[in-house]
């Protein structure tokens, strides 16, 4: 089981995580939504597409942007449209 952990919580587990670029992508059904906010961020990828953000929110604690997810990827990264991956201080292991 793959877990990603940020100031002591759990923000997602799965068995189902895709590897791509050195990042675990979590399905979107395992992250568990209470923690997770809309940012306005966006980033493009040459190959992936355009990601969005969420920023974290543990404990009255914001990690802002610190998970991301590409809700249209490009035919290349099909395999892990909508999958949320994470990064600033979140474990992933």
């Amino acid at each position: 089981m793959t877990k990603a952990v940020w100031n002591g919580v759990t923000l997602a587990e799965s068995n189902a995580t895709v590897m791509v670029d050195n990042n675990h992508y979590f399905p979107a059904d395992s992250i568990d939504k209470q923690y997770f906010k809309d940012s306005n961020t966006h980033t493009t990828c040459g190959w992936k597409g355009v990601a969005s953000y969420y920023s974290i929110e543990v404990n009255g604690e914001v990690n802002s942007d610190a998970a991301w997810y590409y809700p249209a990827a490009k035919d290349a990264a099909k395999n892990i449209e909508g999958y949320v991956a994470f990064w600033k201080g979140v474990k992933v292991a």
